[in-house]
């Protein structure tokens, strides 16, 4: 193997036996077989049977975990599911070793198409904030509300704390950062990707900090974990480079789907200048700027986020024409 490819992957029935994943009190998780994928499904039973649905979509590197403590609030609000996007969480590699924004958005419609429920409310955070712009845009009909936390949509001038992660996008700088965090202990790249993620990790209690260590222990015995990983932030260097009807911004304008969007000020992926110009881009939308939050506002202040989404619902109430275009073909 050349330093330029990624790890082979086996497929994905002679993957080994890891620990499974951890469920908060109450949660479940459930498999869903669809064409060319497999996803994890996490769930809280709702507390009313007439509530409206809404799915969770993570970031990169992220599963439906970093959903449990805004499910937890908003269970008496929505029926919420959070997906485990191919070959994160739970979910194993999608057939095609395809980890582009197109791919995971397909991949998100496949589920909604094949629940049949009608539209959703939609809420993703970083690369799944991009995943869902892209859903919303191409199928307003799944969608009744958007709600985005420190969505990954492309930025001219990218801030020196997010180059590392945009590095695993390069051919053979997997191989190379493997080799070199060999002798990383899981509490290191744990506190690592903490004071990445967080604008304050003290607000991580003790559990919390335990838990995360133990997924990131089952993650690392997972073969394809930095395949997903190197592929998927590949991904999203690819669409940041695409223009035309497939750009992301150029799909962001065209949401029709009314839009919470969530920025952080301490956050060290996205920039905070963006919250501006995508208030401007989402033709309905309403900003909640947390100067002391990092990328994860939903995982550091979950209360003030379901306070935000609840009055999102509140001013939404009522029934949306559904119009515009529905064609799922996706370009990238």
């Amino acid at each position: 193997m050349s330093s330029t490819e990624l790890p082979s992957v086996p497929p994905a029935n002679v993957l080994p036996r890891v620990a499974p994943v951890r469920l908060e009190a109450g949660e479940r998780l459930r498999s869903v077989r669809l064409p060319g994928i497999t996803l994890a499904v996490r769930s809280r039973p709702p507390t009313r049977e007439d509530l409206p649905r809404a799915l969770y979509v993570h970031g990169l590197g992220g599963s439906s975990q970093n959903w449990s403590a805004l499910m937890a609030q908003l269970e008496d609000t929505v029926d919420g599911e959070a997906v485990d996007l191919p070959g994160f969480g739970d979910s194993p590699p999608p057939d095609d070793g395809n980890y582009s924004i197109t791919a995971h958005a397909r991949a998100v419609i496949r589920y909604l198409d094949a629940c049949g429920q009608g539209p959703v409310h939609l809420l993703g955070n970083s690369l799944g904030g991009a995943v869902s712009t892209r859903v919303a845009a191409l199928r307003p009909d799944l969608v009744r509300t958007l709600t985005l936390v420190s969505p990954a949509l492309p930025e001219l001038r990218v801030q020196r704390t997010a180059v590392p992660t945009a590095l695993l996008a390069l051919p053979g700088v997997v191989t190379l950062f493997t080799r070199l965090t060999r002798e990383w202990t899981a509490e290191q790249r744990v506190r690592g990707m903490m004071a990445l993620c967080y604008g304050d990790p003290a607000r991580v209690t003790p559990e919390g900090f335990r838990n995360a260590v133990q997924e990131m222990e089952r993650r690392l015995q997972l073969p394809y974990f930095w395949d997903a990983m190197a592929r998927s932030a590949r991904g999203i260097v690819d669409a940041y480079t695409l223009g035309g009807q497939h750009g992301l911004w150029r799909q962001a304008e065209r949401v029709l789907a009314p839009t919470l969007l969530i920025y952080g000020g301490r956050d060290q992926l996205v920039g905070f200048r963006m919250a501006q110009r995508a208030a401007r881009a989402f033709r309905d939308s309403r900003l909640l700027t947390l100067p002391d939050a990092g990328h994860v506002a939903m995982m550091e202040y979950p209360e003030t986020v379901a306070t935000a989404f609840r009055e999102l619902l509140a001013e939404t109430a009522g029934p949306r024409a559904e119009d515009g275009d529905t064609d799922e073909s996706m370009g990238g």
